[in-house]
């Protein structure tokens, strides 16, 4: 079984300015990710604007991402979204012969289903595919809470399902008590930007799941911690925490920004988001080009 450890960022899926997905961008994502040192790459997070896609869209870039990733010697992480489980087994069979090396699972949310049909959810689509699935755990959007002893027993009930993304807040309790309840064997990736990733980190996660436009800044965090340089990864932690407290006071204003770093990095050729989306304004620009310039001195951007 594959297996998923380290920096799997989100895809931001990246548009022309007429607002149709650009293809050639994605691919150029995919590949620039992977060759700049990700362990995996994640397609259809919240981040992607999954929610805005259309399903052929979503097809193509399934194909796209697998293809790109594959040639690039790179993981593919993909998310199963669907709120019907019988739709969402029907798309998790499909991304599983699409290529993907891992599905993630964002249970339903829509008019907040109780833990029981949650539970049930999550195994018919573990039961249905062999590759490794990673629940997601992410109340704060999706306003549905899920207690711990539900993913443990979901882990016992379907051993593929082996991985678990919590953004959480506070998220570092509800790692410690996912790794007591299981003599530590929970696979834990870090949601939430990898504000907490230190902490989580030192409770036992083992990698992370931020949005794709300052990867490097999160692999050279990852990778001074997993050397036995904690003190090295907390001061580039907290140089990028400016900028991450800046950016992400909403879902919608994080896409925003992340797109426009990509754009400013030359990784994709528009910052276009579908609509609605965030509405910045100048003040708040001005900020956000000081903190860019800050990381972009720093990393040679």
């Amino acid at each position: 079984m594959v297996e998923i450890k380290g920096i799997c960022p989100i895809i931001a899926t990246p548009f022309t300015e007429k607002g149709e997905v650009d293809y050639e961008d994605l691919d150029k994502l995919v590949r620039h990710l992977i060759n700049g040192g990700c362990h995996a790459v994640t397609l259809f997070g919240i981040a992607g604007e999954y929610y805005k896609l259309s399903d052929d869209e979503r097809k193509k870039m399934v194909e796209v991402t697998v293809k790109a990733a594959k040639e690039t010697g790179g993981k593919t992480i993909i998310s199963v979204t669907d709120h019907a489980t019988e739709v969402a087994v029907k798309t998790a069979k499909f991304f599983e012969e699409a290529g993907a090396d891992c599905l993630m699972l964002l249970p339903p949310f829509f008019l907040k289903p109780g833990a029981g049909y949650l539970y049930e959810h999550m195994k018919a689509i573990g039961k249905a595919v062999s590759i490794p699935i990673m629940a997601q755990y992410a109340p704060e959007q999706t306003g549905v809470a899920i207690a711990p002893e539900v993913f443990v027993k979901l882990q016992k009930e379907c051993p593929n399902i082996i991985y678990y993304k919590i953004e959480c807040k506070p998220a570092g309790p509800y790692v410690t008590n996912l790794m007591k309840l299981t003599d530590g064997a929970m696979k834990i990736f870090v949601g939430n930007a990898g504000f907490q990733i230190i902490e989580c980190m030192d409770r036992g996660a083992i990698g992370a799941m931020p949005g794709c436009s300052m990867y490097d800044v999160y692999l050279d965090i990852y990778n001074k911690y997993v050397s036995g340089n904690r003190n090295e990864a907390i001061e580039i932690h907290n140089k990028l925490l400016p900028m991450l407290n800046h950016i992400r006071q909403n879902v919608e204003q994080i896409i925003s920004f992340e797109k426009r770093i990509l754009k400013k990095r030359g990784i994709i050729s528009s910052d276009y988001c579908r609509k609605p989306s965030y509405n910045t304004d100048e003040y708040f620009d001005k900020l956000f080009e000081e903190f860019y310039v800050e990381m972009s001195e720093r990393y040679g951007w």
